[in-house]
C-alpha cells in the first residue's frame, strides 16, 4: 500500500479574489492551476516555485524542508 501524504492549502486567485482548498502530495509543486471562478489560469509569480508560494496561505512542502535545513 502507496501511503502518500496530502497537504492541503488555500489558494486566493489575485484576478477574482475566490478562495479554493487545493490538496498536494508532500514534496509537489504545482506550477498551473485554473480558478474556479474565473477561469483564470494561475503561475507562480517570479521567484516562487509554485502557485502555493505565490498564492496560498502557506508555502509549499519543498520550500518548509528547504528553511528546515
Amino acid at each position: 500500500m502507496n501511503s502518500t501524504t496530502l497537504n492541503q492549502s488555500v489558494i486566493t486567485c489575485p484576478h477574482c479574489q475566490a478562495t479554493e482548498i487545493i490538496s498536494v502530495e508532500e514534496g509537489a509543486a504545482p506550477h498551473l492551476h485554473r480558478c474556479r471562478s474565473c477561469s483564470a489560469i494561475l503561475k507562480p509569480k517570479s521567484g516562487d516555485c509554485c502557485i502555493l508560494c505565490s498564492f496560498g496561505n502557506r508555502d509549499c512542502s519543498s520550500s518548509e524542508q528547504n528553511l528546515a535545513a
